[in-house]
């Protein structure tokens, strides 16, 4: 049933609403405080970044080594168990992603794509290598793109074994 008014029908608990008290207004932020954030914020930035700043060449280093420890060294130790030796130097790491003529028990690929460093460079591959004659020498141009400079990352300076990898702004190694 409608009441004369045509407006539904309440109970009084719901047509009750308290008024904000006296002297209480609703507001949002003011530009001061705003401002404050923004400027904490900017502190922040101001000290964290320097931290940051310089790490990407540490973490390119830390990625190529971990490549040669790991990845492609994985892939030429499977290669060298499926075949009997190394890839010559002509053949090159290209005969972990295809056959060559001369493998006669090849089971891969290897690798699932081109080796290519962090600074967009192939890696250097040589077998019998000249550091390493039992096995091969691998290694990174680095960052100046130069052989036989402080950059080159080479797989007869590191350690066999370890992995390296990036541990809060320091290089350390995982053994295995």
């Amino acid at each position: 049933m409608r009441n004369k008014n045509h407006e539904p029908r309440t109970t009084d608990h719901e047509s009750r609403i308290t008024p904000p008290l006296a002297g209480q207004a609703n507001h949002g932020f003011t530009l001061i405080e705003l401002m404050l954030v923004v400027i904490i914020i900017g502190a922040l930035a101001a000290m964290v970044m320097p931290r940051l700043a310089g790490r990407g060449e540490q973490a390119r280093v830390t990625a190529a080594k971990s490549d040669i420890q790991a990845n492609i060294s994985t892939a030429l130790k499977l290669y060298e168990l499926d075949s009997g030796a190394y890839p010559s130097s002509e053949e090159g790491l290209e005969s972990l992603l295809s056959k060559p003529s001369s493998a006669n028990n090849w089971n891969g690929p290897y690798l699932e794509r081109r080796p290519i460093d962090p600074w967009n460079r192939e890696y250097k591959y040589k077998s019998p290598g000249d550091h390493r004659p039992a096995d091969y020498d691998l290694y990174s141009l680095g960052k100046d793109g130069q052989e036989g400079t402080a950059d080159d990352v080479k797989n007869w300076e590191l350690k066999r074994g370890q992995i390296p990898f990036l541990l809060t702004g320091s290089v350390a190694s995982l053994t295995i």
